[in-house]
């Protein structure tokens, strides 16, 4: 039986992330990783399945969220802000190292705009434009309501759009684009050649249990040969997209009683003329519709994968009983528990309105979904565009004394008390802020290791600003975005 010190279940971005910081943190550490599908990054960190936008709240009305007197909360998007430049010192550390090659395979400047239209929405704009600019982190941000401007931000929305339409824009030139698929796949091409490190992918962890000496014993299914594996380890994280919530259940901790998924699917139109394409250089994002998961947040959105310009709207979201693009029909029926199914019957009772959006996003003709398009890019043709299947989203359910049950849209990491498991649920913001996720990882589970001095100075190496926050160091935050810029090859 092989024994491991850590065991990582899922080759995404979460998975890749914390390898690669707990070998850089203990150069002899052993870690075994354990992947259904026969590459990595093939759900949640693929560039169609969503992940690329690179979240740093520049763009994201619904981070913003705005009270009945009408004062904007910056709280969540600075937050966000924070841990997206964690994530920049990372790569550039690693880029800077030699152990990242060519970051322009991942990572391009790519301006995020948040574009609305109708009076109060304008004013909603404003004054986020207004609350959010006296914040370092976005002290670079522009707002219009002039057309003119607008049209050299973003000339494919406002063509031939009415000039008397009530309109505005705020344009951040720090934007970036991620293809996150490709970085999980230079993150893993890295790891695999350091000693201690060994990937198996077409292996599904079957069973994982503690047993009395507080390791974590695993049964696994080679689906290549169908050979069955056992392993055992001190340290078991679950990174494994929307199958997560399964595997925790499997585990039967403490700590997961109660927490159940819902899952939400998606779709792109993806442009197919390459003129327009071209015309279009940034991301414009709206506001989301009543009751619509952040996911869906509807964006015209310029992405940079495997090497070519795209160009996506959407995305446009769905209902399906998977937890995983590549998962079975069966698997909300499986995540139903004893101990889950009061908060999921009282989440789904106090979302009514999420349950009515995803319904009418399911029956969207074609012809609806054009003319939701058309919204930010009047002149759009339908012989232009095709539908993709995005990928599969699971949001977290989890107790709550009030409501019974409350439907979580962020990201949860959920760790034993011991310390020797670790697993993270939810979506958005989630690749954007997998260092910073991680980081949180290491200090619940190998608390005592990030207090020395060791683990301290090596983390300082990595991320420069550890432990301070840009926001509150407008000095410290400008050569941080400066250097990280340059080393990444980011233009602004």
């Amino acid at each position: 039986m092989k024994q491991p010190d850590v065991i990582l279940i899922g080759a995404g971005i979460m998975s890749a992330t914390l390898g690669v910081l707990l070998k850089e943190l203990q150069p002899d550490i052993c870690i075994d990783i354990y992947e259904r599908l026969d590459k990595p990054a093939q759900e949640s960190s693929e560039a169609w399945n969503n992940a690329g936008t690179g979240h740093s709240a520049f763009c994201e009305l619904n981070y913003t969220p705005e009270n009945e007197s009408g004062k904007v909360d910056c709280k969540k998007a600075v937050k966000i802000a924070e841990q997206f430049q964690l994530s920049r010192q990372f790569w550039s550390y690693l880029v800077d190292n030699g152990k990242l090659t060519n970051p322009e395979n991942f990572i391009h400047s790519v301006p995020h705009l948040s574009f609305v239209w109708g009076n109060e929405n304008v004013e909603f704009l404003q004054n986020r434009y207004q609350t959010i600019i006296k914040n370092p982190l976005f002290s670079a941000m522009q707002f219009s309501t002039d057309f003119e401007q607008l049209q050299s931000w973003m000339p494919l929305v406002m063509q031939n759009r009415n000039k008397k339409e009530k309109v505005a824009a705020t344009y951040m030139p720090l934007g970036t684009d991620v293809n996150f698929g490709a970085l999980t796949e230079s993150l893993f091409d890295y790891l695999i050649k350091q000693d201690g490190v060994t990937i198996h992918y077409n292996h599904e962890v079957r069973k994982i249990k503690q047993k009395e000496d507080k390791a974590w014993r695993l049964k696994i299914k080679d689906l290549a040969s169908d050979k069955k594996i056992k392993t055992k380890s001190k340290f078991v994280f679950i990174g494994a997209g929307g199958g997560s919530l399964l595997l925790l259940e499997k585990a039967d901790v403490k700590e997961g009683e109660g927490f159940g998924g819902f899952p939400v699917s998606g779709q792109w139109l993806k442009c197919t003329n390459e003129d327009i394409i071209q015309k279009h250089h940034v991301k414009v994002y709206g506001k989301a519709s009543v009751g619509a998961p952040p996911m869906s947040v509807p964006h015209l959105d310029t992405r940079i994968i495997n090497g070519k310009k795209e160009l996506l709207f959407g995305p446009f979201a769905g209902f399906s009983t998977k937890f995983l693009k590549n998962g079975s029909y069966l698997d909300l029926i499986k995540s139903i528990e004893l101990d889950n199914v009061i908060p999921m019957l009282s989440a789904g009772w106090h979302n009514l309105p999420l349950t009515k959006y995803l319904v009418e996003q399911v029956m969207q003709s074609d012809e609806k979904r054009i003319e939701a398009l058309k919204e930010y890019f009047p002149d759009a043709k339908q012989e232009d565009w095709q539908l993709l299947e995005a990928g599969q989203r699971v949001q977290v359910i989890k107790k709550d004394e009030k409501e019974g049950g409350i439907l979580e849209f962020g990201t949860e990491v959920i760790s034993t008390s011991d310390g020797t498991l670790a697993c993270l649920l939810g979506a958005s913001p989630g690749a954007s802020t997998a260092v910073a996720i991680m980081i949180d990882v290491l200090h619940k589970c190998f608390g005592d290791e990030m207090k020395s001095n060791i683990w301290q100075e090596k983390i300082k190496q990595m991320i420069p600003s550890f432990g301070q926050s840009l926001n509150e160091n407008p000095e410290l935050c400008s050569s941080i975005i400066k250097m990280t810029s340059k080393t990444l090859k980011l233009q602004n």
